[in-house]
């Protein structure tokens, strides 16, 4: 009994930790129209914050998966959780774009701890399906941030200003840091990497297997179309549809609740199910669906036709994460956290570039969204197939 409930709080902890990247974007994202009237910025501008925030996240990953494995998960991981409610509360009181934009990069990098470290902790604890199904609850869970963050921003925003949410910010970060005080290391000092030189040079190792790298590309791509979605999708919403930022929060939060019932997938079928088999149907899935969505917004269908292809569109990025991380992670051993930060970064990087571009090419329509989302799944498909598909043949 009190190995289920040890389970069971381990498995919220790890979630909250896995969900900084969600609860940093999506929290504000029905105030970004506000937030550019505010700032008196272009479209494009107003964007780089979720890119800075990205950019940080995905770099802040390289160094926080070799360090923990060097360090241990917990000292590491009770640091950037403090810097993350500093920083946000600096965010909070910020009074231009640029210290904005810049305090957004060291938010997004110490929130990076808790997500690669959250997954090098699961590897530490499970193994095989198990991990395949641990990763799964993870995403469950973790799917709970985009249905909660926006709506608890549109509700912020329906009493106070959008400042307030870098509040609640704030105080997820103390909360996570006091949290971290009472975890329990799950890396023995016998298991770490005593030579940081070493881990770093994992990399370059990593990169050079190819069935790795696949993984690596496929998360960059399908994460890239991700966040094209998560950038565009106020502006889209409440400029083109006319919607109310309570009721973008609302729409937000029904596909994020797609997101977490699609995330059930692979661990109700681990074991029964390959994690390649359910890692291609998805991909195609994805593809398939916004093909669709891009004739949607061609024909400017009505706004339910526009949810309805979103939500079959996002929700399969649960599935894909889960079984990609697994796979990815199952064969690198004690480079879990090495591995771990490349797959994390790989499936920001990109993302965090690609905001801003679809805010160059417009926002009065969808279809430039679409059509990124588009092109970046193609990719993603192609690297399965020539690099993962192979090995399980």
């Amino acid at each position: 009994m009190s190995e289920i409930k040890n389970r069971f709080w381990m498995t919220i902890f790890l979630g909250i930790l896995a969900a900084m990247a969600p609860l940093a974007t999506d929290m504000y994202l029905p105030a970004l129209p506000i937030m550019q009237s505010e700032f008196s910025i272009n479209t494009s501008l107003i964007q780089m914050t979720l890119t800075m925030t990205m950019l940080g996240m995905a770099i802040g990953q390289i160094f926080a998966g070799p360090i923990s494995d060097m360090r241990g998960r917990k000292a590491p991981l009770l640091i950037g959780m403090l810097v993350f409610m500093v920083s946000s509360l600096v965010c909070m009181v910020a009074d231009n774009i640029v210290l904005f934009l810049a305090v957004r990069f060291v938010q997004g990098f110490s929130g990076a701890c808790g997500i690669v470290i959250a997954r090098a902790i699961a590897r530490d604890i499970c193994k095989g399906p198990e991990l395949t199904r641990f990763f799964s609850i993870l995403m469950m869970v973790n799917g709970l941030a985009p249905i909660i963050a926006p709506v608890l921003g549109g509700e912020i925003l329906e009493l106070a200003s959008w400042r307030y949410v870098f509040f609640v910010l704030a105080m997820v970060g103390l909360a996570m840091s006091l949290s971290t005080i009472m975890f329990r290391e799950t890396l023995p000092p016998e298991k770490r990497i005593t030579n940081i030189l070493r881990t770093i040079l994992t990399f370059p190792l990593l990169i050079k297997n190819k069935y790795f790298l696949g993984h690596c590309l496929v998360q960059m791509f399908v994460f890239s179309a991700f966040f094209a979605y998560i950038g565009s999708s106020s502006f889209i919403f409440q400029g083109i549809y006319h919607v109310s930022p309570r009721v973008y929060s609302l729409i937000f939060g029904f596909i994020g609740f797609g997101i977490m019932i699609a995330g059930s997938l692979p661990a109700k079928f681990a074991g029964r199910i390959h994690d390649e088999i359910m890692l291609k149907k998805s991909l195609y899935l994805q593809a398939f669906s916004t093909i669709c969505l891009i004739a949607a917004f061609y024909f400017q269908a009505p706004l339910w036709v526009i949810i309805v292809l979103l939500l079959i569109t996002v929700m399969p990025v649960s599935v894909i994460g889960a079984a990609s991380f697994s796979l990815g992670l199952s064969s690198q051993g004690r480079n879990a956290g090495s591995a771990s930060a490349l797959l994390g970064f790989s499936s920001m990087i990109l993302g965090g570039v690609i905001m801003p571009v679809v805010g160059i090419f417009g926002t009065d329509s969808g279809v430039p969204m679409a059509v990124i989302m588009l092109i970046s799944l193609v990719f993603a498909i192609l690297s399965f197939r020539i690099m993962i598909m192979p090995a399980h043949r």
